[in-house]
């Protein structure tokens, strides 16, 4: 089983990627979705921005695997890995930040970290206190192993780029070693 999902991941680099990254990444919005609807912890505003790259990512690793079925342009399948890569290596970049943030590293945005609004401004003070409604950036929801949410998303994230990464050189190696072949 192992050699030959080995042997199938060297034939068909690009397609396995592609089929990685979705597996992965949806598994990975799943389990945010479960943190949230099912054990009850709302996600501040840093962990909905850091779910874009995923929304981004499936659903393209998916055209990449269809591509490959049809026979895209090896081009275009390296461009979208490439996307798939800075997607990721971007969202990294937001989780690292958001995990300082909750180490209090540096400061957070404004706007899940900084501080409550100013009751006394007037109106009706029960209506402002059913309208505010903060999930600070700066606290840790959950932590396993020392690290948080964010934590973990920068690693899966770093994993998913590393394969996307990967996916693109096989596709300009294949062909590089066709086009050599024609000569």
């Amino acid at each position: 089983m192992v050699e030959r999902t080995i042997n199938l991941a060297r034939s068909q680099p690009v397609g396995t990627a592609a089929a990685f990254i979705a597996g992965v990444g949806l598994a990975a919005i799943l389990g945010a979705y479960f943190f949230q609807y099912v054990i009850g912890l709302p996600p501040c505003p840093l962990c909905l921005e850091q779910r874009i790259a995923y929304y981004v990512s499936i659903p393209l690793a998916a055209m990449i695997l269809l591509g490959v079925s049809v026979g895209s342009s090896r081009k275009v399948l390296m461009l979208a890995l490439l996307a798939i890569a800075a997607a990721m290596l971007w969202n990294a970049g937001l989780g690292v930040y958001h995990s300082g943030v909750e180490w209090r590293w540096w400061p957070g945005p404004q706007d899940c970290s900084g501080a409550i609004p100013n009751f006394s401004a007037g109106g009706s003070l029960i209506d402002q206190m059913n309208k505010t409604r903060v999930v600070r950036c700066d606290e840790a929801a959950w932590r396993f192993l020392g690290l948080s949410l964010a934590g973990y998303n920068v690693l899966i994230s770093l994993t998913l780029a590393a394969f996307a990464v990967w996916g693109a050189l096989a596709a300009k190696d294949q062909g590089s070693s066709s086009e050599s072949q024609y000569r």
